[in-house]
Formats: structure tokens, sequence, C-alpha cells
């Protein structure tokens, strides 16, 4: 997300989409597109624009500036934006304003697993960019990237922002209070499996200071081991397989296991007190993709500078979330929205938000301008080199259309595990009975 993200229905056409990590090869992004721009986008000629930019979770682009550059260099664009800290919040509140036509940003922002549920439900309310000079864009970003914004027909109705590779943040003072190891690659090697994750997290909870968990939640637990799986909620004839995949169940047992060592903070996913335990120190690690890195700073604050570092994931490398930057059909300045979110998608300006606020580039010559970035509020966590390993490592993922409805609806089972001591039996019975309402 994005960060982030926060860093989330009627069955047509199921065939999934295949996603994952970025390949690092292709060409450079085109200083400008090769096609012809669409009609007119409603503005008045030589007439100031307020483009309006509706997000979930935290993209990065006002905290780096990136909004303020725009307006410096097209003096008649204004920027505004608009932004739900819950992804599921927005998600339902877009799909509102979709079905009545009012209310649309001029751009929205699209979770990447909803992006299926996009090219294959929702076409006909979302601009296909390449009527705007997209098709030139084609090479720069990978192909999995590129492919799944794209409709069978060839639509192309998002251009890719960012990509989730995973790896593990933690607190350095609450791991050393607790006599246990700090420096990032001997504790790489001692959490090189989940299972020694779930073991320094019992020697953590032995001497840990007061009022700390390992973990901040078992939902980002499980959320982090299914990103290491290509196939998780379909496979890839588009079959419904969650039920009965092994990566599915292995994530689930492993989070019921860490909720009934005591392990986690009990804390759900972008609710205020997760939002507060951050500045608090109320949990000494986190699975984090790079979007996490911003929302991290935003959270602790000046005061967690320095107690942050970052290492490779256990169970090896892994995907998390990831976005897309979409025009809807009812945008009323669809020629600036399109040429924004070009710019926010370019190579130069994934690499500065990556450098400022964590979002992994999705953009090919992106990744290679970053390959060597460090960041001094995670202790010169050499962040480039750990996020770019982890990208190159990860699956390519099978998406369908309710993948982040199936993923939101175990986790909603996981929380009630965790927080309201509900059997694991009974809440994964509740976790079927959620997908099947909510998929029809």
């Amino acid at each position: 997300m994005p960060i982030v993200r926060a860093v989330r229905r009627t069955a047509v056409r199921s065939a999934a989409v295949r996603l994952g990590a970025v390949a690092l090869a292709g060409t450079l992004l085109a200083a400008c597109d090769s096609g012809a721009p669409a009609g007119s986008s409603g503005a008045g000629a030589g007439g100031k624009v307020t483009l309006t930019v509706d997000l979930f979770g935290s993209f990065g682009y006002q905290e780096a500036g990136l909004y303020a550059e725009y307006e410096k260099l097209h003096p008649n664009i204004k920027v505004k934006q608009t932004d739900t800290e819950d992804e599921q919040d927005y998600w339902k509140s877009l799909q509102t304003r979709l079905a009545g036509g009012g209310g649309l940003a001029d751009v929205q922002g699209i979770e990447v697993g909803r992006i299926a549920s996009v090219t294959q439900q929702q076409a006909d309310r979302f601009e296909d960019l390449n009527t705007y000079g997209a098709a030139g864009l084609k090479s720069a970003f990978s192909e999995s990237k590129w492919s799944a914004a794209t409709t069978k027909d060839g639509k192309v109705l998002g251009l890719g922002t960012d990509v989730g590779p995973e790896a593990m943040c933690y607190r350095t003072d609450l791991l050393r209070a607790a006599g246990l190891p700090t420096d990032r690659e001997a504790l790489a090697q001692k959490w090189s499996t989940w299972q020694g994750y779930l073991d320094l997290g019992r020697q953590y909870k032995q001497n840990a200071p007061a009022k700390t968990a390992w973990l901040d939640s078992v939902g980002s637990l499980y959320a982090v081991m299914t990103g290491q799986a290509a196939e998780r909620y379909y496979d890839t004839s588009g079959k419904l397989v969650y039920e009965t995949n092994p990566a599915v169940r292995t994530a689930w047992d492993t989070s019921v296991t860490a909720a009934a060592d005591g392990l986690s903070a009990e804390l759900d996913q972008w609710s205020a007190p997760w939002n507060q335990a951050f500045a608090a120190g109320s949990f000494a690690t986190i699975p984090c993709p790079a979007w996490m890195l911003g929302y991290i700073k935003g959270q602790a604050g000046d005061a967690g500078r320095g107690k942050w570092d970052v290492a490779r994931l256990p169970g090896g490398a892994g995907n998390w979330g990831g976005s897309y930057l979409a025009v809807p059909r009812a945008a009323r300045h669809k020629q600036e929205a399109y040429e924004l979110l070009r710019w926010l998608t370019a190579p130069e300006q994934q690499a500065k938000l990556f450098r400022t606020q964590g979002q992994f580039p999705s953009a090919v010559a992106a990744i290679a301008q970053v390959a060597d970035a460090k960041d001094p509020y995670f202790s010169d966590a050499p962040i480039g080199r750990i996020f770019g390993d982890a990208a190159k490592a990860a699956p390519v993922q099978v998406l369908g259309v309710d993948d982040k409805t199936i993923a939101d609806q175990i986790t909603n089972a996981l929380s009630e595990v965790e927080r309201k001591g509900t059997s694991p039996k009974a809440a994964w019975d509740n976790a079927r009975r959620g997908v099947k309402n909510a998929t029809g």
C-alpha cells in the first residue's frame, strides 16, 4: 500500500490473473506517450484544473512531495487527495460510487487483490488507458504487473504503482532488552523457518519488556505467509481452492499456534489501537512488505528513528500487496488524470517514493535505481538489497476476482481466535460462511 495499505460480487468469469514479483529486465520508460491523447477532459482552455485523487492507506505521494513537484511542473494543475485508512472501507465506498456514477475522483487507487474484479467485472466503469497512449508504457513494467490490469480483450485499466516484497521489521531495543540478538543477519539465520520464528518468539516472551508482545497480530502473520505461495485461493484454472490448499492451511495453523502461545499483541491491523501501538512500542516484530516502512515511520514518529531494523523473512521470499492507479469513466478531467498517474508511476517518481516512503517500484528501470538504498530510520538497513532480492525470488501469484474478499474473511476469523478465544475449528467454519456470503 501502500502500505500502506492497508495494505482489500457476483461470480462471472473466474479465470485467475497471474501476478507476482517484479522481473528485473526491461527497457526504460519513454519520456512521453507514443499515442495521441483522447478527447476533452472537460477543463476550460487555460483554466486551473483541480485533480481529485482518492486512495487508501498511505501511498506516500503527498508525504514524498510528489504532488507539490507535479504542481510546480504544471502550474495549471492543483492536486487534491482524499484517503481512507482501511482498504475494506475504501472498496465498499468505491463500489457504491461506481454503481451510482457520482462522487468519483479523477484518479482512484485499486489494491492488487481487487484488480481481477476490476478487469473481469467492472471494465465498463474505468477508462481504457490505451486510449491515452498507455500501450507505449508496457515495456516499462514487468509482464505480470502489466497483464494483471489488462482485460481479456486488451484494455488497460490501471498503471502499477508498487509491489510488496516481504521482509521482517523489528525493534532492536525490545529484542536487546529481552536478551535476543539484534543483528539482522543473525536474526535471519535464527528465524530462517517459521518454526524458528515462533521459537524465538517464545524466548522473547520469557524475558519480554512489560506490556510488549512478539508480533502485532496473527492476521499479519497469516497474510505474509500466504504471500509466499503462488496459489492461495484460486488455482491457475480459476477454481476456488482455498479450503484444500496446503499453503493456506499451513499459514492458518501457524497463526493459530502463535495466538495460542500468547505471542501476539492481539491488535487488529489498521485499527486505532494498532496505530497507537507503533509509538508505544507494544510489539517487537511485524511482518513487513516494503510499503509498511512508510506506515511505520508515520505511526512511530521521530521517537522510533534508529530503533527499527529490517531482516530477511522467515520461510523464503513472498509478496504482499501492491496497487494500481485508475481513471473512472465518470472522472471529470480524464486526460489530465492520465497524465498525472503516468507521471506518478514513472521510474523517477517510483525510485524517489521508495527512498523516502518504502514503496517498492513496479517500474523496471526504477528497481536498479534503488538497489543501493539504505534507510537511516531503520538503522541504515540495506532496504534496496533486502526488498530487491525478495522481489526477484517471490513467486508469481494467482489472483481471482474475490481474492481480497477471501483473505479478509480468513483474517477476520483469525481475529476471533486471537481476541475472543473462538476455537480454531469454529473460526474456520465462520470464515467459510463469510466467504460464501460475500462472494454469492
